[in-house]
């Protein structure tokens, strides 16, 4: 299992807290820049948590000189999140040798915001 560590992710504040086979976890402390009009956090935040979450756990299964790229996401947004930290938690469903099918879910404190399902290409790594 290899750990890659993103820059837009850490950028907006995101941070790897659980990785491993078959399944990670990103959390996020919200800071106002992460709010769009109304007060809650925007979606563009919620989207990229829960799309680097499904890619950690895709790429947790795999061996070595294999990596992943997003196909596919698809995101309900069940409520508007307003609260000071976010966590997304992914779990591989189905792991196929060119695919992996990952389910998501965002948490504002303890209240499920978000559920999302993910298909993410397997791919040989380039030097």
């Amino acid at each position: 299992m290899h750990e890659i560590k993103f820059p837009f992710l850490e950028h907006i504040g995101g941070k790897l807290i659980r990785y491993e086979q078959g399944s990670a976890e990103v959390e996020l402390s919200t800071m106002p820049y992460h709010l769009q009009h109304l007060g809650f956090i925007h979606g563009g935040v919620i989207s990229t948590l829960m799309d680097n979450t499904g890619w950690y756990a895709a790429v947790s299964n795999l061996c070595e000189g294999l990596t992943s790229v997003t196909m596919e996401i698809k995101i309900n947004y069940l409520k508007p999140a307003s609260g000071k930290h976010l966590r997304a938690v992914g779990n591989v469903i189905r792991q196929g040798k060119k695919t992996s099918f990952v389910k998501i879910e965002l948490y504002d404190e303890q209240n499920l915001v978000a559920f999302a399902t993910g298909t993410y290409a397997v791919l040989e790594e380039k030097s």
